[in-house]
């Protein structure tokens, strides 16, 4: 019965996004059709289907081709079905008075080109974002602690060798004491990232207190979680998995799993038996258990995940979902800071957010 419905659900689902595909591809011809120059629909109608599932033969082949034609795509999905009901009411409203199809047909073309330059330009260049925080704990042995960070890098296709030379040129210019990075540091399937040489790139980097890192969805996603792992360990990230070491005698860090794992501990299990009154730093990848985090004591929690909603108007998505899904939040002692994130998932698009690598600053009185 379950798989029964399961088959439902997906044969449903996939008929609502061919009528989307059509309703797409159709505003398209109207507007080409318009303008005289589509002679022939066939190739047209055969480029809208190569378009309109590449994303879904991307997961069966390993042609990179598909993934990077279907990742584009969905950003022109997303935007189409935003802009072309309005377009379409507009061309009903002026066509008795204007060719409104070719005006307004052009106009949202320009709109949607100028969207995928723009955000790509927003998710191939990155920004630093400094916090500046003060921990009250006399314990450290440190008088201040700078850490870069970075989360959702999303390496493989699409977030390559050139998005991870930058990740790995702002990161050393920074000159920071640690480097943390709270998961989605490669997009599903490591394999990519390993075929591209890219750990090579990644063991650059250089921090004297070390590199750590913790799983984030789409490291489980890809089911070759200790295939990363080992990747991972040979270019000098380590990655805690629900595991609290202590850096320089200055704080206590802590790695969780990622919520998608059952079996992760809890906040009060990872803090059993802790004796030790050095400032408390965790990360999180989804920063969904800030009130549990403040209640038991952790003064830091780093977390990314949300991407910020990637695209807007998706931003008003995640902060229904979260109760902080970007930027910084101080409840009691705890201090919380969300990563937009460095990479991107599907689309290299940023509308409403930016690529961004972390500086925080924390200073110990």
């Amino acid at each position: 019965m379950n798989r029964l419905k399961a088959v439902i659900g997906v044969s449903v689902a996939f008929l609502i996004y061919t009528i989307i595909l059509f309703y797409i591809g159709w505003n398209g011809y109207v507007w080409l059709s318009s303008l005289e120059i589509l002679d022939y629909p066939i190739p047209y109608i055969a480029l809208i289907i190569l378009f309109g599932y590449s994303y879904i033969l991307s997961h069966v082949s390993h042609f990179s081709f598909f993934k990077i034609i279907g990742s584009y795509w969905l950003a022109i999905l997303q935007y189409g079905i935003l802009i072309f009901p309005i377009a379409n009411i507009a061309c009903y409203v002026l066509n008795p008075y204007i060719q409104a199809t070719e005006i307004i047909g052009s106009i949202t073309f320009l709109l949607i080109a100028f969207i995928l330059i723009y955000g790509s330009f927003n998710a191939y260049s990155p920004i630093i974002r400094t916090y500046k925080l003060t921990i009250a704990k006399k314990h450290a042995r440190r008088p201040s602690l700078k850490i870069a960070m970075a989360s959702d890098m999303h390496f493989g296709t699409l977030s390559g060798r050139k998005h991870l030379n930058r990740l790995v040129t702002n990161i050393n210019d920074l000159q920071p004491d640690l480097i943390l990075f709270p998961g989605d540091i490669i997009d599903d399937d490591p394999t990519p990232f390993m075929k591209k040489k890219m750990g090579d790139q990644l063991a650059k980097l250089y921090a004297p207190l070390g590199i750590y890192g913790v799983l984030g969805n789409h490291e489980y996603y890809g089911k070759m979680i200790p295939e990363f792992i080992k990747e991972m360990e040979r270019v000098g990230v380590k990655i805690l998995l629900d595991e609290k070491i202590t850096i320089d005698d200055t704080i206590r860090l802590i790695g969780r799993k990622d919520k998608t794992d059952k079996d992760r501990l809890t906040i009060p299990s990872l803090l059993e038996n802790e004796e030790s009154t050095l400032p408390i730093v965790m990360m999180d990848h989804q920063p969904a258990e800030l009130e549990a985090a403040m209640n038991d004591g952790i003064d830091v929690i780093l977390s990314g995940h949300t991407h910020r909603g990637q695209m807007a108007p998706n931003h008003l998505i995640t902060k229904k979902v979260f109760e902080l899904d970007w930027g910084y939040k101080k409840k009691k002692q705890l201090h919380a800071i969300v990563s937009s994130g460095f990479g991107f998932w599907g689309p290299p698009i940023r509308i409403g957010s930016r690529s961004e690598i972390l500086y925080i600053d924390i200073t110990f009185e």
